[in-house]
């Protein structure tokens, strides 16, 4: 017969575990592009933009929230890298990519509206 173990007695609590929830994600709102230039400061409303195999064209809606432009709105013809960093260059646009930047727009109602008043 084995002898009782001698010393303090111990207690062992059992207990239910439950597993931890994975973490929901939660959705990030939209990055909201800003602007600022000498006139006014602000935020990009609509961008249409294509990618092209050396960098990626854009027009944006600059709507201004602050200067002396505020209330106004203005196009930007620029440029991404393909990394995502804004380029202070002019924007070049090959006639081939006409037509991606066209389906880029349709997706931009203002910058559309805006952008048809140069060709009239």
């Amino acid at each position: 017969m084995a002898k009782p173990a001698k010393g303090p007695a111990v207690q062992v609590k059992a207990e239910a575990v439950a597993p931890k929830a994975p973490k929901a994600k939660i959705p990030k709102a939209p990055k909201v592009k800003t602007f600022n230039l000498h006139w006014g400061s602000g935020i990009v409303e609509e961008e249409a933009m294509i990618t092209t195999e050396y960098h990626r064209p854009c027009l944006q809606l600059l709507k201004f929230t602050d200067g002396e432009a505020k209330g106004q709105y203005e196009v930007r013809f620029c440029f991404y890298d393909h990394r995502g960093g804004f380029q202070r260059s002019p924007m070049i646009l090959d006639e081939k990519e006409f037509d991606a930047m066209r389906q880029a727009l349709n997706g931009t109602p203002k910058l559309k509206k805006i952008i048809t008043k140069l060709v009239r």
